[in-house]
């Protein structure tokens, strides 16, 4: 069976995929002014940090991350020689492995954070009251 979205659901993805593209932009736009690394790095760093030092095994991080990651062995690999990640022998399967963040890691992603924090603030809370934000987050939170 093959159904038609109606005018209404179309706009809503047209004006959800535009106002991603652009805020998105807008955030590595920020970041490489400030020659801080790339959001995926962000993202990351970000869910490593929360793990604690428990750490994530690599498909964990994968699951966790907010922005899609096509290479992630790539990507850690750039972490792991920036020694902003360590990576550790999984105690439950040897040939697996943990990744951590470094203290370096965690301060990249504290520098990382006031631009991309002030970018979101601006790009995002600048343009809608609280009222409308909480609306917004609800009304995504029905598609995720």
């Amino acid at each position: 069976m093959t159904s038609t979205p109606d005018d209404a659901a179309v706009s809503a993805w047209v004006a959800l995929a535009r106002a991603y593209r652009l805020a998105f932009a807008t955030f590595e736009a920020r970041l490489k002014a400030e020659n801080l690394p790339p959001m995926a790095w962000y993202d990351a760093l970000w869910e490593l940090e929360k793990a604690g030092e428990a750490g994530l095994r690599p498909f964990e991080l994968e699951q966790a991350m907010l922005f899609e990651q096509y290479n992630l062995s790539r990507l850690v690999e750039r972490l792991a020689r920036a020694g902003l990640v360590e990576r550790c022998p999984c105690p439950e399967d040897r040939r697996g492995q943990v990744l951590s963040i470094t203290a370096e890691g965690k301060a990249t992603r504290a520098r990382m954070w006031r631009v991309y924090g002030a970018a979101l603030a601006e790009t995002i809370g600048g343009r809608l009251d609280d009222g409308e934000l909480r609306l917004l987050a609800d009304l995504l939170r029905k598609l995720g």
